[in-house]
């Protein structure tokens, strides 16, 4: 099972560092989409499609290598919320990932990937518990919940399998699990605060289970400061001894009882290029980076390796 392609992805990174996209709700949003559900941008996958399908040309355009797909938040017990039966969601997980694989179809230039994304337990709760973790869960259910997700994503051929904005090293560990024999290599991606995950665990612990996880080919943190992610990637090269992945946030903060982003942001195509230094080879943004600050790692990417293939594509649309 898996896309064709998929065990070269690992191959891809040995190469050379790649561009991931930005925030995918960003593009969305900045398009006038409400984004309030608790599906998050999934609610697009049924009532907007050729919207993600559009947000995701938008970040091959500004020189995106890899597009992740809008299942961060999207699991079976959402949809059936919205009436959406277990089939019904596991066609809407699958067109998850074909909308970015026909984003990338028929592009110039260098090959584009696909990324599942696998959020946590707790970003299908919509009430933040993806930065705090420790639901209250056993082991046994959390891989009951995240095993079937997988198997479905992992059917419909992506590239490699996001497993993002994870909280906890408890739950990194269920996961892990989880996409055992799945035949799709995966990220193991951390949220991070002053250097412990969100759930407080030093993050060299929640590095470390990258290194003997055959199936994990890059690990490091998202949803995060770029600061955060400044004091990370050498640490996760270094206690992983694997590529690394880095996509913070823009470095504002949200004003939950303004219901408004505030502060100035921190994102810079310098502090790419410095994670760049440190081991990363998977670098982009998460939210409130949209096509610009992606533009601007293209091109932290392209001077850090000379190769033109790293710019913006700007015959692509």
């Amino acid at each position: 099972m898996g896309a064709p392609g998929a065990p070269d992805f690992a191959a891809a990174l040995a190469a050379g560092p790649l561009v991931l996209d930005g925030g995918l709700s960003e593009r969305l949003a900045a398009g006038g989409f409400d984004l309030s559900d608790e599906l998050w941008s999934a609610r697009l996958l049924a009532d907007a499609p050729e919207a993600v399908l559009a947000a995701h040309r938008a970040y091959f355009a500004a020189g995106a290598r890899v597009a992740i797909s809008a299942s961060y938040q999207a699991g079976f017990a959402g949809f059936a919320r919205r009436g959406i039966g277990r089939d019904g969601a596991a066609r809407l997980l699958a067109l998850s990932v074909e909308l970015a694989r026909e984003a990338a179809r028929g592009l110039p230039g260098p090959r584009r990937w696909v990324a599942a994304s696998v959020g946590p337990y707790g970003a299908v709760l919509a009430d933040g518990s993806e930065y705090r973790g420790r639901y209250g869960l056993t082991a046994a259910e959390l891989e009951a919940f995240h095993r079937p997700r997988l198997e479905v994503l992992a059917a419909a051929g992506p590239d490699v399998l996001a497993l993002e904005t994870v909280p906890d090293v408890e739950e990194a560990r269920v996961l892990l699990r989880a996409v055992r024999g799945l035949g799709v290599p995966a990220w193991l991606s951390f949220g991070a605060a002053g250097g412990l995950t969100r759930a407080g665990q030093p993050l060299a612990e929640a590095f470390a289970l990258a290194a003997e996880a055959d199936e994990v080919v890059a690990v490091g943190v998202n949803c995060c400061t770029p600061e955060e992610a400044d004091r990370a990637v050498g640490l996760a090269a270094r206690v992983s001894g694997k590529p690394v992945v880095a996509y913070p946030n823009s470095g504002e903060g949200w004003d939950a009882a303004a219901g408004a982003w505030c502060g100035e942001p921190t994102f810079t195509a310098a502090k790419a290029a410095g994670w760049l230094a440190d081991g990363a080879r998977l670098v982009g943004g998460c939210c409130r980076v949209g096509p610009e600050g992606v533009r601007a790692v293209a091109a932290a990417v392209a001077a850090a390796t000379g190769d033109a293939a790293g710019t913006a594509d700007t015959a692509s649309s």
